[in-house]
């Protein structure tokens, strides 16, 4: 029978103790994950992520210096592996350490970190290769050439296979170290446009309006031209473009374009909103109106408030929005057709409708029912005096949020509310304190009559509650009425004068009144020396 050759039989106990140890070590570093995963959960402990990334080198050098310390029949050789393993544990466990210790802070200031796990992963396992290579050759002295030689043929074989997700790699790494945007900013990369909702490795990922996600590769990404809308503040600025009938005259129609950008509570006060003529052409005039917001999520909703308010500004002004020259022609041939077939509309019978329709609009409102505010009272005025007046009075078309006046504003007329809602704050001051005071105006109401009989300065800022109809009953109109019934202006300065007087306390707290302005909205002749100058302002 032959004998066992001692050399199969050292190689063959060395093996059996390294299975065993690779068992034990893979068991103790199973075990120590999952109880630092439980203690971590159950205590709500941040600290066992960093003992996790430490367990593997640690377990590595506590079997490793149970072997060395134990008196195991093992070869030179395996000696010399162990000696290897014990430094490359060392060294491996200080790589980690940093590691984890970097990764713990970034986790703790709930900042992301710089690199994409995979990212991280890589170059960590670049260097622990390294490592290994270097331990090897000087511990084990192993010839390391054939396998540097194989690895950089197996790199370039990965390189080539995988050159897409290295490109992605890097154009991540870039965008990540240039800030070109961060998670939750607005960006428009190339034709999108969306909120960022994550940013890795290999792709971003934004949500668009329609809350759609869409997945850009980092590569694609980095070639696109990026705009952030929310660095390197959150102010934006945004474009509503217009092409206006050229009879509109232009100071009269960047004056509105403005106004209505202003009236929408979402526009930034500063930078104030600009209005520019761009070009003429043959429809007309080209606008732009330039505003600022800080909610670019709200980007449409915004342009539709603007624009809704600027088109019932200049529907108000009578300036044209400019149509194309074959819908002008269309709608001439329309005419012509109708006119030919005998199908015209009367003008006459709309016009007495219309102004029917605002007679009883004051008949039924509290205007000139026994003083100003006061509807349980009857008419001062004929219904004859009334419908000349209602001949003479605008109606309005206003959408809301439209801004009627604003405190402090010189204003010579006033508004009855037909349809709709109109609500008024009064900003006053009491003990170097700023207070709001607000009301609200319904149909019959009256709003802005102050200013109207009294030419004080606007004590309220009104603003347009819903889609609303306004009779607005300017000096000039309210002048005829004057004129056909002298004694009217004596009534109306009485009320007014004892009606600011119960007010006066408060009219004072108001710091756009001045003490001449409440001296004169508060004195009967100084009232009835301003309603008799609207008459004389007619008779000229």
């Amino acid at each position: 029978m032959m004998n066992p050759n001692p050399t199969q039989t050292a190689l063959f106990q060395d093996l059996a103790i390294f299975l065993v140890a690779l068992v034990a070590a893979l068991a103790l570093y199973f075990l120590a994950r999952l109880f630092l995963t439980k203690f971590s959960i159950s205590k709500k402990k941040t600290g066992g992520a960093f003992f996790s990334r430490l367990s593997l080198p640690i377990i590595i050098l506590l079997v490793v210096s149970i072997l060395e310390a134990v008196a195991l029949p093992i070869s030179p050789t395996f000696h010399n592996y162990l000696d290897a393993a014990l430094v490359f544990g060392i060294i491996f466990l200080i790589i980690r350490f940093f590691d984890a210790a970097l990764f713990s802070w970034y986790k703790r200031k709930q900042k992301p970190f710089p690199l994409p796990d995979v990212l991280r992963g890589l170059i960590l396992g670049i260097i622990y290769l390294l490592v290994l290579f270097v331990v090897l050759k000087n511990i084990v002295h192993v010839n390391i050439t054939p396998f540097l030689a194989t690895s950089a043929i197996f790199t370039m074989v990965l390189g080539l296979a995988f050159q897409g997700v290295l490109s992605n790699i890097l154009a991540g790494m870039s965008l990540h170290f240039t800030k070109s945007f961060s998670r939750g900013d607005w960006v428009g990369i190339g034709p999108h446009e969306g909120v960022v909702v994550d940013t890795n490795w290999r792709e971003t990922r934004i949500r668009d309006r329609q809350s759609n996600i869409i997945v850009l590769p980092n590569n694609i990404v980095a070639s696109e031209k990026i705009t952030n809308f929310s660095q390197p503040d959150l102010k934006t600025a945004l474009i509503l473009p217009f092409k206006i009938s050229y009879k509109a005259p232009a100071a009269d129609v960047l004056r509105t374009l403005i106004e209505a950008a202003r009236d929408c509570p979402d526009v930034l006060k500063a930078p104030a909103p600009l209005a520019y003529i761009t070009s003429y052409d043959d429809i007309g005039v080209s606008y732009l109106l330039k505003f600022w917001i800080t909610d670019f999520a709200r980007k449409d909703p915004i342009i539709t408030d603007v624009g809704r308010l600027a088109w019932y500004k200049l529907r108000r002004k009578n300036i044209e929005i400019a149509i194309a020259l074959g819908d002008q022609v269309r709608d001439a041939l329309a005419a012509v057709r109708e006119k030919t077939a005998g199908r015209v509309e009367p003008v006459g019978p709309a016009t007495e409708s219309e102004r029917e329709r605002t007679f009883l609009d004051l008949m039924y409102s509290s205007f000139l029912r026994g003083g100003p505010g006061e509807e349980a009272e009857d008419l001062i005025v004929s219904e004859k005096e009334l419908r000349s007046l209602a001949s003479l009075v605008d109606r309005h078309a206003y959408t809301k949020g439209e801004v009627l006046f604003r405190q402090g504003d010189k204003g010579t007329s006033s508004y009855v509310v037909a349809k709709g809602k109109v609500h008024g704050e009064i900003v006053y001051e009491e003990g170097g304190k700023k207070f709001l005071s607000e009301f609200t105006v319904g149909p019959g109401g009256i709003f802005g009559e102050m200013s109207l009989f009294t030419g004080m300065p606007r004590t309220a800022t009104g603003i347009v509650d819903e889609e609303s109809e306004l009779l607005e009953i300017r000096a000039e109109d309210f002048a005829v009425l004057l004129d056909q019934i002298p004694a009217l202006a004596e009534v109306i300065a009485e009320t007014v004068s004892s009606r600011n007087e119960q007010n006066l306390e408060f009219l004072r707290k108001i710091k756009e009144l001045s003490e001449k302005d409440i001296q004169a909205g508060t004195n009967k002749k100084s009232i009835l020396e301003h309603l008799r100058s609207f008459v004389r302002g007619l008779r000229r």
